[in-house]
């Protein structure tokens, strides 16, 4: 049994981490925020961050092997159990602005399913946006309670479909010059370094944050390591291989963005409408009209409402499945006769309504409001990477007991702590540096403003929740007593 389960080798290592790493909506963000010059951020963040990144999980997951819970196992068997409840939650509830982003995503490729283009949320108002996008989460909500099967096929077809797409872009978008030697490209000057070299100023820094989130997720990848034929070699061989794919894509895809529209005046919608447009220009250029578009907005329509609606029990169950009652009241873990987490659904519907329903009080165009969710996002997410970088410091605290794992990144102690220390410092950085909004403060300072507090009251309240279950689990246990 155990040679049947070690049968990955580092190319299939590679491409798993790949599908749940990349996408095509980091290249459109990221160019969105920093034009062409985000090449070179993408080759800065692939050397200092993703490599080690990659390789302390891969190192984590060999050392607890046994273990099946991931982050909170790990800070669990470093630490201590209040950390590891600490850990978990924060894993929990860093996917209510992803929860809430989706539902907006949905909305977004229903539009261009149904019309062909983006102005169908162009022309709602903000109360009405939030309703349709209230609607469509809770849904979504009431589908994932009832665990359909279906939900996981289609999810799987239209995530597969979604990797070919964005690898599909690529490649039309980088060849166009071949078939069309005569081509405009949108961005000048892309023959000079000069327009690689990005302004080094505070604004950039406010954008590495929706870097760090576009390469953020490799501790999914930990459950594999023990399957590689040979972890010491094939884990860290595919986890490089992956960073190179995403380099590769990242870097090739700004290119191809460039091609498409001017690095230099940058589409107010790109964030929400830059992929649709991009296949509707390829698919001009390329003879076969808007068929691109189409199969692009479907298979985004299937992916984010199944990974919506799979995201919300997914999560839950691994959060409140084994859940410690020292620490999580029993409200919160009650389940009913089917065995759904009734609280815990209802907690997360609460939430996700409230992040939904916050434009209301200062955002009142479509576009404010997906450039804003985007970058809360990427703010809030990332905080929960922070503990696979505080893992893998309490592990080289404890060497002694964990240097004869079978993979192992760094063997120096005070490497590995150093190493551990700079990722939990350059995350914390990114999170904290995102919140302050791309926005200019004297021609928009209501959104200016209510960008920046809602950056910061979001993730402070969401992890501040979890300071306030462990008190109610202390009470109930002392009621009951």
């Amino acid at each position: 049994m155990e040679k049947n389960n070690k049968q990955l080798n580092w190319a299939m290592i590679s491409l798993i981490a790949f599908n749940l790493v990349w996408g095509l909506g980091n290249v459109v963000n990221n160019y969105a925020q920093q034009g062409l010059s985000v090449v070179t951020s993408w080759v800065i963040i692939l050397v200092i961050y993703l490599i080690p990144y990659a390789l302390m999980v891969g190192q984590l997951g060999a050392t607890f092997k046994e273990q099946e819970g991931g982050v909170t196992d790990w800070i669990a068997n470093t630490s201590t159990k209040r950390l590891a409840f600490f850990a978990a939650w924060t894993y929990w509830v860093t996917q209510i602005p992803y929860l809430a982003q989706k539902s907006q995503v949905i909305l977004i490729s229903l539009g261009w399913i149904v019309q062909g283009n983006g102005d169908f949320l162009s022309s709602l108002s903000t109360p009405a946006l939030v309703g349709l996008e209230l609607l469509a989460f809770l849904l979504l909500l009431y589908l994932s309670t009832k665990g359909l099967k279906a939900l996981k096929y289609l999810g799987t077809l239209a995530g597969g479909s979604m990797l070919v797409m964005s690898l599909l872009f690529i490649l039309l978008a980088v060849a166009l010059p071949a078939i069309k030697p005569d081509l405009q490209l949108a961005t000048a000057n892309m023959d000079k370094v000069s327009t690689y070299i990005p302004k080094f100023d505070f604004v950039y820094l406010t954008t590495i944050a929706l870097l760090v989130f576009s390469v953020g997720g490799a501790e999914s990848m930990s459950p594999y390591v023990n399957k590689a034929k040979n972890p010491a070699k094939e884990f860290p061989k595919g986890m490089i291989a992956m960073v190179i794919m995403v380099g590769v894509c990242a870097i090739f895809g700004s290119f191809g963005m460039a091609m498409l529209f001017d690095s230099n005046n940058i589409p107010a919608d790109l964030m929400r409408n830059g992929a649709y447009q991009a296949f509707d220009v390829l698919g001009q250029h390329w003879g076969i009209g808007r068929l691109l578009v189409f199969i692009y907005a479907v298979t985004q329509f299937l992916g984010q409402a199944s990974v919506l609606a799979l995201n919300v029990d997914s999560h839950m169950q691994i959060f409140l499945g084994s859940a410690d009652k020292d620490f999580i009241p029993g409200w919160l873990r009650k389940r009913s006769k089917t065995g759904t987490l009734v609280n815990g659904y209802i907690l997360t519907g609460v939430l996700v309504s409230i992040l939904i329903a916050l434009p209301l009080l200062g955002l009142k165009q479509i576009d404010s409001i997906v450039h804003w969710l985007t970058n809360l996002n990427a703010i809030v997410l990332p905080t929960s990477y922070l503990w696979v970088f505080l893992a893998f410091i309490f592990l080289y605290r404890n060497w002694d007991q964990y240097k004869n794992a079978q993979y192992i990144f760094i063997k120096n102690k005070k490497l590995g702590i150093l190493i551990g220390g700079w990722g939990f410092c350059f995350t914390a950085f990114a999170c904290i540096l995102g919140m302050f909004p791309q926005i200019d403060m004297g021609k928009q300072p209501t959104e200016w403003w209510f960008t920046f507090l809602t950056n910061i009251i979001t993730p402070v309240l969401l992890l501040a929740i979890g300071l306030i279950l462990p008190w109610l689990a202390r009470r109930e246990q002392k009621a009951k007593n």
